[in-house]
Formats: structure tokens, C-alpha cells, sequence
């Protein structure tokens, strides 16, 4: 995901390594925090693959920096990755707002839906964090005041999301 986040602030506009980082942790920091030592070798990876392109200019007060700009070639790769989330950008919480943040890249609104779908499909499995065998426990059927909170607040996120969710896509349709 921290490719994605990448690529998708590039798309925006270009941005200097700590501009970037700045934006990555604000969007996903306070779950996984962005180190230099994880950034700029996925800067390297991206630029390697001709994804982005760096070039130099001069420090207002400091020595030159680097800025990354979004290649043609790097901003059909977010068009790519957004139009085809793997299942785990789906499921996974974060990843998915990752996703969710720079869906807006997509050009088709068709596609765009089509994203929301899947995720709106992995809502409306039946699932729990917590199992009896193989039943899923609901939030009533829990003693544990820390475990049914746990599912009290994931139901009422779900809803949530689910009712934007199926406001989005109707929305994207007409």
C-alpha cells in the first residue's frame, strides 16, 4: 500500500521525499507509521520501474532536494492497481482506505462502482471477530464486555460504511 500511497499523492502533484512522507503518515501514520527507512527504498523501487521521475532543484535555504513527479507510465500503474485491488486491499481495513482515497483517479465511474462493489460484497458476508466452532458470535451472546465491544463498534462502522456505500454506487450508476 505504501507504493499506492505513492503513487497516488504524485498523481496529485510532484513532491519532495519529506512532503510525501508527510502526506503517507497523515493518510495511514497513526497505524503504520512511514519510516525513511521503508519510503525511499519503494521511492527507489518506483523510480527503478520508471514510475517516477526525479529531478533536483535548488533548497530555499538548504542544500538541493529531490522531487518526484508521476510518469505516464507510473499514473496508468495507479489506474491499474485502483481498477484491480487485490482481494487483500478489499478486506483489509487500512489498505482499503488507501484504496478509498485515491479512487477518485479513476477516470470511468463504472469502475470506480465496480471497486465499491467488492468491497460492498466483503460487508455483506456474515463475520465476526470472535467464533464458537465455526458459528460466528454475535455481540449479545458475548460476556466479555471488552470482546462484545469490539463488535458493537465494527457493526456500527459496518453500517456506516455500508449505507455510503450503497449511496456511492447508486450515485455512480445514474
Amino acid at each position: 500500500m505504501l507504493e499506492m500511497a505513492i503513487l497516488g499523492f504524485l498523481y496529485d502533484t510532484p513532491l519532495h521525499g519529506y512532503e510525501l512522507r508527510k502526506r503517507i503518515t497523515a493518510l495511514a501514520g497513526h497505524v503504520r507509521p512511514v519510516a525513511e527507512s521503508t519510503l525511499y527504498p519503494a521511492i527507489k523501487r518506483l523510480e527503478t520501474a520508471g514510475l517516477l521521475a526525479r529531478t533536483t532543484e535548488p533548497g530555499a535555504v538548504a542544500a538541493p532536494r529531490h522531487v518526484l513527479t508521476l510518469t505516464d507510465e507510473g499514473r496508468r500503474e495507479l489506474r491499474r492497481r485502483l481498477a484491480e485491488p487485490v482481494r487483500r486491499d478489499i478486506t483489509d481495513e487500512n489498505r482499503w482506505f488507501t484504496v478509498l482515497a485515491f479512487l477518485r483517479h479513476l477516470d470511468d465511474a463504472g469502475a470506480q462502482a465496480a471497486v465499491l462493489r467488492r468491497r460492498l460484497a466483503f460487508l455483506e458476508e456474515p463475520a465476526s471477530f470472535f467464533y464458537e466452532g465455526d458459528r460466528p458470535l454475535s455481540a449479545e451472546e458475548l460476556d466479555d464486555p471488552f470482546r462484545r465491544g469490539v463488535l458493537v463498534i465494527a457493526r456500527a462502522t459496518s453500517r456506516a460504511e455500508l449505507g455510503w456505500l450503497r449511496e456511492t454506487i447508486a450515485a455512480l450508476d445514474s
